[in-house]
């Protein structure tokens, strides 16, 4: 398997795409009441802290690991669960390499995606009646936005039953033993659910539970339910890890800001995504596995193959959601990581698929199938 940036990547990448500050202090102070090894690093398996009146304090600064879910949010769902027209829209949006990502244009992102990661680092504040998330405003992937903040109220109030649509939408709490349940709803139809454009309308709402594991650990669920474009609510996990130590960058992302209007994508690279090639079952169920390249540094990476009733998809070493593979031939597949990737996979002399090569600037690093000979 081969994976190659494709040509107007360079202008999509989010670093070319929006300007932000450098200024902030305190990036290496360390965070008061962080528990200690002896070494002086932080315990993050320590004893998840509680406030004064007993509840668990989730307060710190954290980041998300959410995987191929930063750009498609749905993919534990069936084609069929999704509506002709929303999926029509998404395949249109990734077809312009998601150029009127809300992001791009200095427009909010979906209030929840927050704590998703979609928005990076972000910091959580927590008081008994209220909680807000506040986001560093630079992600990973495509999710790229202001700096904004998800306020979120536990003083009893419920959703309001008329909401004047917003872009962040209301959000109320509540304590389930030591898990915090967020309802929140009343949204406006102009964000986009991922970086890779999937819609919503404003009947959508979303339930997210807080479990923090231990010190260092959240376990985020995250269920989305908007049946005017999906068949059935999904539910997305994701594990949230601390950032000790450290503080949030300020971003601004109007600030000479150059980049967008050099952003052109050609009929050329729609044509990737207009490609719709037929492979056989059983071709596809050759290319699942698992395959690992070892860096001559760090941990050895590994990418996950599955087979999902006729969709191939991948799992990257980043974990959480996976990658849907859209067939250009029988060998070569697109997908998105933190970038439009082209994947081709690669046999042996015996017709078997062996390894898979990952083309960067930085190498050609291959990556051989778990069970492989070679």
């Amino acid at each position: 398997m081969r994976i190659r940036l494709m040509p107007p990547l360079a202008a999509a990448l989010l670093v070319c795409l929006l300007s932000g500050t450098s200024g902030a202090q305190w990036l290496k102070y360390p965070t008061p009441g962080t528990p200690r090894l002896p070494d002086g690093k932080p315990d993050l398996s320590a004893a998840a802290p509680k406030t004064a009146d007993g509840k668990p304090d989730l307060s710190g600064i954290w980041r998300a690991n959410s995987g191929g879910y930063v750009y498609n949010v749905t993919s534990d769902l069936k084609p069929e669960e999704i509506q002709p027209g929303a999926e029509a829209l998404y395949k249109e949006r990734t077809a312009n390499f998601s150029k009127d990502y809300p992001g791009y244009h200095c427009l909010p992102g979906i209030g929840p995606g927050i704590g998703l990661g979609m928005l990076g680092a972000f910091k959580i504040l927590q008081t008994p009646n209220t909680i807000a998330l506040l986001s560093e405003g630079f992600g990973g992937g495509s999710a790229v936005g202001p700096n904004v903040y998800h306020e979120i109220f536990l003083d009893g109030r419920v959703l309001p039953k008329d909401p004047n649509p917003s872009w962040q939408g209301y959000s109320v709490a509540r304590w389930a033993g030591d898990t915090l349940v967020v309802e929140s709803a009343g949204f406006n139809d102009q964000t986009w659910l991922d970086a890779g454009g999937h819609p919503h309308t404003e009947d959508l709402r979303v339930t997210q539970t807080f479990r923090r594991k231990d010190f260092g650990h959240i376990e985020l669920k995250t269920t989305f339910d908007d049946p005017k474009v999906y068949a059935r609510p999904w539910t997305i996990s994701v594990d949230v890890n601390l950032v000790p130590d450290t503080e949030l960058l300020e971003f601004v992302c109007n600030e000479n800001e150059r980049d967008l209007q050099h952003y052109v994508v050609t009929e050329q690279d729609r044509k990737k995504f207009r490609t719709s090639v037929k492979v056989a079952p059983e071709t596809l169920a050759s290319y699942v596995g698992v395959y690992e390249v070892k860096p001559s540094v760090g941990r050895p990476l590994t990418y996950t193959i599955t087979l999902d009733g006729d969709r191939l998809m991948v799992q990257s070493p980043d974990g959480g959601g996976r990658f849907v593979l859209e067939a250009e031939s029988e060998t070569t597949f697109l997908a998105f990581f933190a970038f439009p990737a082209e994947i081709e996979f690669v046999k042996d002399a015996q017709g078997m698929v062996a390894h898979l090569v990952i083309l960067t600037d930085e190498g050609q690093p291959k990556a051989f199938r778990k069970g492989s000979t070679q």
